[in-house]
């Protein structure tokens, strides 16, 4: 399943790609970039002359939208990881001693169970250092009054201009992902999270 979620704010595409790529591209991972401008993919995997553990590989795909970006992580490629697992776990059945042998693959083996939750610390450490988040940003975070088309500060409860009640209408984003959300709406439709 892609998680997808929304920043909201002054930040591009290239920052994110930028501080992913500073600090996955060292160790035992490898990191490709792809794409240019506006849409950006960075896949993140295990090298292939690696010293230990399984295989992985994840993808992370940016993209400018209104006032923000969009980062989708893709599935990640579990295979190897979970090869290396499996006969870490064999060999501990045959011989309880053998594990001391396979520590290294051991320790990259967890690592990389974690890669999805590291990869989303470190978008949102970006995040935050820019000064964006899954808030709206202030550019979004005005109420049109749905009488007169007036626009009004956020969570204003009258319109200035015809005195209509604007608490129906206020906007609101997903405090997981990010998403703009409707009135009403109990469910994001994009993270399928409760509000």
């Amino acid at each position: 399943m892609t998680i997808t979620r929304i920043f909201h704010g002054a930040i591009t595409p290239e920052d994110i790609a930028r501080d992913l790529t500073a600090y996955f591209n060292r160790g035992n991972y490898q990191v490709q970039r792809f794409g240019q401008g506006d849409n950006l993919a960075v896949q993140i995997a295990t090298r292939q002359s690696r010293s230990a553990g399984g295989h992985t590989a994840l993808t992370a795909n940016i993209q400018k939208v209104a006032d923000g970006i969009s980062v989708a992580l893709g599935n990640q490629v579990w295979f190897g990881l979970a090869a290396s697992l499996g006969m870490t776990a064999l060999s501990a059945l045959r011989n309880p001693l053998s594990i001391l042998g396979r520590l290294d693959d051991l320790a990259q083996d967890v690592e990389s169970a974690q890669l999805a939750e590291n990869v989303w610390q470190v978008i949102e450490s970006t995040a935050q250092k820019q000064g964006t988040g899954v808030m709206l940003s202030e550019r979004l975070a005005r109420t049109v009054c749905p009488y007169c088309l007036t626009a009004n500060v956020i969570a204003a409860d009258r319109c200035v201009a015809c005195g209509a009640p604007l608490g129906e209408v206020q906007p609101r984003t997903c405090g997981h992902c990010g998403f703009v959300v409707r009135m009403g709406e109990t469910t994001c439709p994009n993270c399928h999270q409760a509000l």
